[in-house]
């Protein structure tokens, strides 16, 4: 597929077929997750790759716990969703490695004015976002609940921060986001060429 026409395809994706997804199309994805930027090439990133209902609903249950809150959940075709990827960010790896001689910085994370860490690892989740698209696929990315169950359920260690789960699968027709009523702004209201 062309580029511009995987940039145009993209949208959030709430509701999936639950048929399970190619060994290599996966593998396809989370490759191409690897091949984000990162500062210092410090690739400070980690992806918990939930494939299946066993895995899946392991997922679901450590971040909605509340089964009446399941069923009220607004968007009930996402738990059908074959595959969850959380992308997780680990700041100590970009204190040590701009700590390393060849960049010769100190440890304070007062040298970061922008956290690159989850900069990096949403540049990650874009890219499977894309891949996704490319591949015929459906993508959401979504804000992680519970990261103390979520930790506990999988087994994540501390140092590691879930910054968002991609889920990728055959799309549904479904309902969309009652935000796309506010429109895409303009191009002149985002854009400043030369000055704001």
């Amino acid at each position: 597929m062309d580029f511009q026409d995987v940039v145009r395809r993209r949208r959030m994706v709430r509701n999936f077929d639950d048929r399970p997804l190619e060994r290599d199309v996966v593998d396809r994805i989370v490759a191409n997750g690897l091949r984000a930027p990162s500062a210092g090439f410090t690739q400070g990133w980690a992806f918990l790759v939930l494939e299946g209902r066993d895995e899946t609903e392991q997922y679901w249950g450590a971040t909605f716990a509340d089964a009446d809150a399941r069923r009220r959940f607004r968007w009930q075709g996402l738990f059908s969703v074959p595959l969850l990827i959380v992308v997780l960010s680990h700041k100590d790896a970009y204190i040590d490695r701009y700590a390393e001689p060849d960049k010769g910085v100190d440890r304070s994370e007062q040298r970061w004015p922008v956290p690159y860490w989850d900069v990096d690892a949403g540049f990650a989740a874009l890219l499977m976002s894309l891949t996704a698209v490319d591949a015929g696929l459906g993508a959401l990315f979504f804000a992680v609940s519970e990261h103390d169950r979520l930790r506990a359920a999988f087994g994540v260690p501390d140092a590691y921060t879930p910054i968002g789960t991609v889920a990728i699968g055959h799309p549904l027709p479904d309902e969309p986001s009652r935000s796309l009523a506010r429109g895409r702004k303009p191009l002149d209201a985002v854009v400043h060429r030369g000055r704001w």
